[in-house]
C-alpha cells in the first residue's frame, strides 16, 4: 500500500501579512497540519506529502521559507509544483534538492508502488495555466517509462472546466493538448490537481481527475453568468490518494465533529 497526502493552494505570506487584508492563511494551514498530525494513527502511514500549487500567495522568499516551517511537523517527504501565485525560481531554490536545476519546474519520481509525476503549468504573470510543448515532452516520456507501474499526475490548473465561469477564464489553456497525450497511455493513472480551492471529480481522456479544497478558501459553486467574482472564508481540508490494487482517494476535513455515538 502507498498513501500520498496532497495540500493544495495554502497561500502563505510572509509573517505578519494576510491574503486580500482578511485571510490567515498560515493559521489555517497549522490547523491543517495539526488536524493531519491528530489522526496519523488512523489514516496508517503516509509515504509522501504532495502540494498541488499555490503554496505562496506573493512568491517571495519568506513565505516559502514560512511554509516549510509550517508542514515541518509533518515530517513527509515533499514534492511541489507551481501554481499561478508561486515565482518559479523562488520556488526551485526553496525545495532545490527535489526540483530540476533549470527549466520548468516538472519532475517524477518513484513514491513506493506508485510513479508520481509533477508538471509546471506557471505562465508568471498570468492566472491561467499551460503546458508547453516540452512539458507534454516531458510527460509522455514519463508515463512510457512508468509501464504498468500506477500513476498519480499533479498539475495545478485543473484539466476539465468546472463551471465557475471566472476560474474557467484562467483554467488550462491546452487542455485538448493533454487529452492527446492522456489518450495514449493505457496504463493505470490518475489526475489531481488544485488552484479551484474545491472537490471535483471529472473524467480526463478516460480518467478520473480530482480537484483539491484549500484548507483557506473556497470559491462557490456558482454556474450563474453574472456571478460574483471572489472567494469565500469557508476553510476546507486535503485529500489522500492510496494505493492498494487500485486507487482511493478520500477527502479529509478541516475539522473532526463530535463522537463517535453507538449506533
Amino acid at each position: 500500500m502507498t498513501t500520498i497526502l496532497q495540500i493544495s493552494d495554502t497561500h502563505i505570506v510572509p509573517e505578519g501579512a494576510l491574503v486580500s487584508g482578511r485571510l490567515d492563511t498560515s493559521d489555517a494551514l497549522a490547523r491543517l497540519v495539526a488536524r493531519i498530525t491528530g489522526i496519523r494513527d488512523q489514516i496508517r502511514p503516509i509515504d509522501a506529502l504532495l502540494v498541488s500549487g499555490d503554496l505562496s500567495d506573493d512568491g517571495s522568499v519568506k513565505s516559502y521559507e514560512r511554509f516549510k516551517s509550517l508542514i515541518a511537523p509533518l515530517g513527509l517527504p515533499t514534492y511541489v509544483i507551481t501554481g499561478n501565485h508561486d515565482a518559479r525560481e523562488p520556488m526551485r531554490n526553496a525545495f532545490a534538492k527535489d526540483l530540476p536545476a533549470n527549466g520548468p519546474l516538472n519532475w517524477t519520481r518513484r513514491v513506493g508502488d506508485i510513479q508520481l509525476i509533477g508538471l509546471d503549468t506557471l505562465v508568471e504573470g498570468q492566472g491561467a495555466g499551460t503546458l508547453p510543448a516540452d512539458s507534454l515532452d516531458f510527460l509522455q516520456n514519463a508515463l512510457s517509462q512508468a509501464g504498468d507501474v500506477p500513476v498519480l499526475l499533479a498539475l495545478h490548473h485543473p484539466p476539465f472546466p468546472c463551471g465557475i465561469g471566472f476560474m474557467d477564464k484562467i483554467g488550462l489553456t491546452n487542455r485538448a493538448a493533454l487529452r492527446d497525450v492522456l489518450n495514449r497511455f493505457e496504463g493505470t493513472l490518475r489526475i489531481v490537481c488544485g488552484h479551484i480551492h474545491s472537490m471535483i471529480i471529472s473524467d480526463v481522456a478516460g480518467h478520473i481527475a480530482i480537484s483539491a479544497p484549500s484548507p483557506a478558501s473556497t470559491f462557490a459553486y456558482d454556474l450563474r453568468v453574472d456571478a460574483p467574482v471572489g472567494y469565500t472564508t469557508q476553510e476546507d481540508g486535503c485529500l489522500l490518494h492510496r494505493w492498494d490494487e487500485g486507487f482511493q482517494s478520500i477527502r479529509i476535513g478541516p475539522v473532526a465533529g463530535s463522537g463517535p455515538f453507538p449506533f
